[in-house]
Formats: structure tokens, C-alpha cells, sequence
């Protein structure tokens, strides 16, 4: 249970609470964030330095903070707002920055990220738009059991589709696998021989279910943005093929930044179009009427 509230003291004297903790400034404690800051429109890299490489593709931006792996810009894109804040690696730090998001004020969030294709035909540098998530991440279940779905919002999903279709970027849609290990997780030998039998089969029985990609995130996002009212997507550059055993980047991760500001711009479009037609949901009429 939480407590009442925060004490004022010699050793706290702003009465900072440890169950929602802030920085000394009273921003957000691990983004350095407050309410206003940052649209309410994010792409969410795992690396802070892809941060850098969106803010090259905005028209204008700015980067506003730099703390552990949360790195944030603000700026815009052919004209509407856009930001970005990096999660890190794997689900545990995409679940701070998605809470401390929301919680000033976030309403939708468009992780581009990477992945390691489990299909033949996905070669480095395509692009996968996830319709939803397997849930081995080992975070959300902290919130949701199991059984419960991890799905992309679908206005955020039919976006980033458009998106690619504009951009002529080579993609695909399916299911993907979020796993919380980069090695063993994704059935990867690793260093001094370890194994364990319950790890074989872990690819054949994914790609014999129809599992598009294994990478690390997106089944949280998708269960953890929506518990915390927001909608979520994500557009994932291949940069392995597990099948092929190929490996790079191939423009993948160039290709997937773009994509997503192609699809925050999209949105926008979108909202409007509801707003006019007094409707809550996109639906592909709305674009036929008037």
C-alpha cells in the first residue's frame, strides 16, 4: 500500500516520496522530464544514440535530457510536433520510461527498434510492423498474467503500414517474440559451454507457429502503454535472420526512424479527421468524406 504522503525533514526537505520518486528539480526521476516538456508523441529507440540520428531527420529539435539510457529530444516534423525518448535495453527500462512518459502527459508511443528475423524471406534491412507480441519479456507479466494480449494499438499499426507503403520501404507484418535475454533468451550459445535442453527448439517452434522476428521490448510496451493510458506501435529494422544466419544493418535502422516520423505526421492527419467527423476511431472511410 502506499503511503499518505510526503514527510518534510532535515534529510528531505522538499517532502520528495520514495513510491513516486522525482529528481531534485521535481521532473520525472529517471528521464529528467516534466509535464509540457516533450509533445505527447514519442518514437522510443533503445539506443540513446538513435536519439541523435532522429533529430537529424526532424525539421528542427532540440534535445532536452540525458540520464542513464534515457536520452529525449523535442522538435517537429513537416510541421507537427514530434519528440523521442530512448528506453534502453529490454523490457525492465522500457516500463520507467513508458510510466514516467505517461505520467506527463504521454498518449502515444511508436518504439523503433531492431530484431533478428525468424523468416527466410525478411532479409537485413527490411522492415517488420508488429500486430502483436508473444509475452516472454518478463515484465509486463508483473502486471497481466499471461493469458492476457499484447497488441499494437490499431491507428498506430495501420500508420506505420501507410508509412512504409509511402516511404516504398520493403516490410512486413506479423506476430513478433519479446524475450527478456539476448543470448540463451534467443537460443544463442554462449560463453563457458552453459545449456539447458528446455532451450532447443525455442527458433523451429516460433517460425512453426508463424512468429515473424525475435527482439526485446514490444510485448511490454504493447501491455504497459495501453494499462497506462496510452496507444503504442512499433516498426522494427531486421538486422539479423536467424535462418539465413545473415547479419547487418542494411539501412534498417535508417529505414525504421523514418518510417516512424512518416507515421507520427500520419496520425496527426488522422486526429484531425476524426476531430471534423466527431468520431473517437479511425476507420479507412473517414478519408472519402467531404
Amino acid at each position: 500500500m502506499a503511503s499518505s504522503g510526503p514527510e518534510q525533514s532535515p534529510t528531505n526537505p522538499v517532502g520528495r516520496r520514495a513510491d513516486a520518486p522525482t529528481n531534485e528539480a521535481g521532473a520525472q526521476y529517471h528521464l529528467h522530464l516534466s509535464a509540457g516538456q516533450i509533445p505527447p508523441t514519442v518514437l522510443m529507440p533503445g539506443d540513446p544514440g538513435r536519439v541523435q540520428r532522429m533529430l537529424a531527420t526532424w525539421d528542427e529539435g532540440e534535445e532536452l535530457a540525458f540520464h542513464r539510457e534515457y536520452r529525449s529530444a523535442r522538435g517537429t516534423y513537416k510541421g507537427v510536433p514530434i519528440g523521442a525518448i530512448s528506453s534502453g535495453v529490454g523490457a525492465p527500462s522500457l516500463e520507467i520510461a513508458a510510466h514516467e512518459f505517461a505520467t506527463i502527459g504521454g498518449r502515444t508511443i511508436l518504439r523503433v527498434g531492431t530484431c533478428g528475423a525468424l523468416r527466410a524471406e525478411i532479409e537485413p534491412g527490411d522492415l517488420i510492423v508488429p500486430v502483436a507480441a508473444v509475452r516472454r519479456d518478463g515484465t509486463a507479466d508483473r502486471y497481466l498474467p499471461l493469458e492476457h494480449p499484447a497488441y499494437a494499438d490499431p491507428e498506430v499499426h495501420m500508420a506505420l503500414i501507410e508509412a512504409c507503403e509511402r516511404l516504398g520501404y520493403p516490410y512486413h507484418v506479423g506476430i513478433v517474440c519479446s524475450v527478456g535475454s539476448f543470448y540463451v533468451g534467443q537460443e544463442r550459445p554462449v560463453t563457458g559451454g552453459f545449456w539447458q535442453s528446455g532451450v532447443d527448439g525455442l527458433i523451429d517452434d516460433l517460425r512453426a507457429a508463424g512468429v515473424a522476428c525475435l527482439e526485446m521490448e514490444c510485448s511490454a510496451l504493447f501491455v504497459l502503454a495501453r494499462l497506462f493510458g496510452m496507444r503504442s506501435g512499433a516498426v522494427l529494422g531486421a538486422v539479423a535472420n536467424r535462418v539465413t544466419n545473415a547479419f547487418g544493418d542494411n539501412g534498417a535502422e535508417e529505414r525504421a526512424i523514418r518510417a516512424a516520423d512518416e507515421a507520427v505526421v500520419i496520425l496527426d492527419d488522422w486526429t484531425r479527421l476524426k476531430t471534423a467527423a466527431g468520431k473517437t476511431n479511425f476507420y479507412p472511410s473517414l478519408l472519402h468524406k467531404g
